[in-house]
């Protein structure tokens, strides 16, 4: 831990003065520190500091809230620390700020270059068609980490996609892994959205992942927006891909969500 922080302050220029541990840090080492001139920040590692450094921008450019970015290293991500109680009544500022972010547009789906969760790869890969990018970057890239029965379903899914799913819906900027974990509230408003895993892509995507493990309330889509046609019918597809990287990273205890998710699909 030492080492993580006095790394932090150098880089802001300072000396440390102290550091304590900070909670949430599943795939990540998470620290806040102070420096001797009064200053504190938040010290991160991660696959790609740089990386989500840049995301971190993003989300900020969009007009929606995120921690500014204080100094990044390939090794560290220093941070703005902000104020969080995680108490209820944030909803409708959800809302809101998701809105902001959303309404930025991108020239087609994905992202500058692939991410990760810890172990897990996060492909990126342009792609002009939307039902195709889901399926081979979000579903098929699954497949060799399966059992058979499972990849058979997947296999399957994938090529029904473009059934399922709108060919071209517009590209919106997403946070890529908006659960209510990632979201930093104080006063019944939303102060940060934290660790993204940013990519452009059909809004709707966000939207089922905040909903699965743990939808917010109505005041949410009030301020955010009416939902598109047959978007309830997507939302499992959608949940699939965050199903499939946690049975992956914590073991067989998600794998009945995503059989149930597919059993929903596919039924």
């Amino acid at each position: 831990m030492t080492s993580l922080a006095e790394a932090g302050a150098a880089l802001l220029g300072g000396r440390l003065a102290w550091a304590e541990p900070m909670g949430g840090g599943d795939l990540s080492s998470l620290l806040r520190i102070g420096l001797d001139d009064g200053r504190e920040a938040v010290v991160k590692t991660g696959p790609d500091p740089l990386a989500e450094a840049a995301m971190l921008r993003a989300i900020r450019a969009s007009g929606a809230p995120a921690p500014a970015v204080l100094g990044a290293t390939t090794a560290i991500l220093v941070m703005e620390r902000l104020p969080a109680s995680r108490a209820d009544g944030a909803d409708a500022d959800l809302g809101r700020a998701v809105a902001r972010l959303h309404a930025v547009t991108g020239e087609s789906y994905g992202w500058e270059q692939d991410f990760s969760f810890g172990p897990v790869r996060i492909e990126n890969g342009w792609s002009p068609d939307w039902p195709s990018f889901w399926g081979e970057r979000r579903l098929l890239c699954h497949r060799p980490f399966l059992d058979p029965p499972l990849a058979r379903r997947i296999e399957a899914l994938a090529a029904a996609l473009p059934e399922r799913l709108p060919a071209r819906p517009r590209p919106a900027l997403l946070h890529g892994d908006l659960w209510g974990g990632n979201v930093l509230t104080e006063g019944g408003r939303v102060t940060g959205l934290i660790d993204p895993a940013c990519y452009f892509g059909h809004a709707e995507v966000d939207l089922a992942m905040l909903a699965l493990f743990g939808r917010p309330g109505p005041a949410f889509r009030a301020a955010y927006g009416q939902a598109e046609p047959g978007c309830a019918d997507r939302e499992p597809i959608y949940q699939l891909w965050p199903a499939l990287v946690h049975l992956r990273l914590f073991g067989s205890g998600y794998r009945g969500m995503v059989e149930r998710l597919l059993d929903v699909v596919q039924a």
